[in-house]
C-alpha cells in the first residue's frame, strides 16, 4: 500500500492501522532528509498550505511551518486573534475567504470538537487537525508513536502508560487510538478526578498507582496539567499532585528495568516530572521535537498525492 485511505488527517480514529504504518514509514525518509546539510526537497512546490489556529500554539505550528517549508510548499499563515474572527466572521467564511485565494491544504487547530469533520463536507481542500479542543491531536500521537517505534521497535504488545490530565488531554485520546491500533498495550494512570468516566470503555487499563504503572510499562507518556482548561479544582495543590504523580530522578532509577520517558511539551518541570528526568538519558523529548517534524512532513506529503 503506497495511497492513504482518507483525503484528510481529521483523527487517529478516523484511518486505518496500514495509514499508521504508511506514515511513519514515510517519516523515515523525511527523517533523513532533514538531517542533511540542505534540508530541503522540491516534493509541495506547487502546493499552498494555510495554517489556521483559532487557538494559542506555539509549538505544533512552528513545527507544522517547518515541515511545509523543508517540503517547499508556499505558506500561509492565519490568526484567529488578530483576525476577523473577533469581528464575528464564521468558521465557514473564515475557511471560504482562504480558499478563494487557492489553498490546496489546510492545517487547523479550533477550541471546538468536530470542527475539522465540519469543515472537511463543506471545502474541497485537504484538512489536517492540528488539535480540536480535548478531542483529538492526530498528529502528536503520530510523532509519539514514531519516537516509540525508534526506541523499542515494533510496538505489538509493548506497554505504554499515559499519565496524568487524561481528562483534559487531546493527546491521550489519540494517543490511545494509534498505540492500539498498533498493537501495543495502553493504560491510563492519574488521579481518579483526572480519568474521565468512559475512558475504561476504550479498552485501555485504568490506574491510580504512579509507581506500579512505572514498573508495569516500557515507556510512559507525562502529560502536562492542563491549568487553562481547568474550570474547576482537580486536585487540591500542584504541589500535591507532584508528590503523588510526578516522576523523580530516585524514582526512575529505583525501577526494576530502564524505560523511556516521553512527554508532548510544554513541560511544568518539578510537576510532572522533575528536571533532572526531563534532561536524563531515559527521556526523548528532544526527539519527539525533532520527529515531530518529519511526521508532519509525511503527512502533507502523502495527503497532498492522495488522489
Amino acid at each position: 500500500m503506497s495511497a492513504l485511505s482518507t483525503n484528510h488527517l481529521l483523527g487517529i480514529q478516523n484511518i486505518t492501522s496500514q495509514d499508521i504504518k504508511l506514515i511513519l514509514d514515510t517519516a523515515d525518509s523525511f527523517k533523513e532528509v532533514i538531517n542533511r546539510p540542505i534540508k530541503k526537497v522540491p516534493s509541495l512546490r506547487d502546493v499552498t498550505i494555510a495554517n489556521v489556529f483559532f487557538e494559542n500554539s506555539t509549538r505544533t505550528k512552528i513545527s507544522f511551518e517547518l515541515a511545509e517549508k523543508r517540503l517547499s510548499a508556499d505558506v500561509v499563515n492565519f490568526s484567529s486573534s488578530s483576525s476577523s474572527v473577533k469581528k464575528g466572521e464564521t468558521l465557514i467564511d473564515t475557511v471560504n475567504n482562504i480558499l478563494a485565494m487557492k489553498v490546496d491544504m489546510v492545517v487547523m487547530r479550533h477550541p471546538a470538537p468536530g470542527a475539522h469533520q465540519f469543515l472537511a463536507r463543506h471545502i474541497d481542500a485537504n484538512i489536517i487537525n492540528a488539535g480540536d479542543g480535548t478531542h483529538e491531536h492526530p498528529t502528536q500521537a503520530l510523532l509519539d508513536a514514531y519516537s516509540l517505534r525508534a526506541e523499542l521497535g515494533d510496538l505489538t504488545d509493548k506497554k505504554i502508560v499515559i499519565v496524568g490530565d487524561i481528562l483534559h488531554s487531546r493527546v491521550a485520546l489519540s494517543n490511545i487510538y494509534c498505540l492500539q491500533k498498533m498493537g501495543a498495550k495502553v493504560r491510563v494512570c492519574g488521579p481518579p478526578t483526572l480519568l474521565p468516566k468512559y475512558i475504561g470503555s476504550l479498552g485501555v487499563e485504568v490506574s491510580n498507582d504512579l509507581r506500579e504503572s512505572l514498573e508495569w510499562c516500557d515507556a510512559a507518556n507525562m502529560l502536562r496539567i492542563q491549568l487553562e482548561r481547568q474550570e474547576d479544582k482537580y486536585f487540591p495543590s500542584l504541589r500535591e499532585y507532584s508528590t503523588q504523580y510526578g516522576v523523580t530522578l530516585p524514582m526512575l532509577k529505583s525501577l526494576k528495568k530502564e524505560i523511556v520517558l516521553m512527554h508532548p511539551g510544554p513541560i511544568n518541570r518539578g510537576v510532572e516530572i522533575t528536571s533532572e528526568v526531563a534532561d536524563s538519558d531515559q527521556s526523548i523529548i528532544l526527539n519527539q521535537v525533532e520527529n515531530g517534524v518529519a511526521a508532519r512532513m509525511a503527512v502533507l506529503y502523502l495527503l497532498a498525492n492522495h488522489k
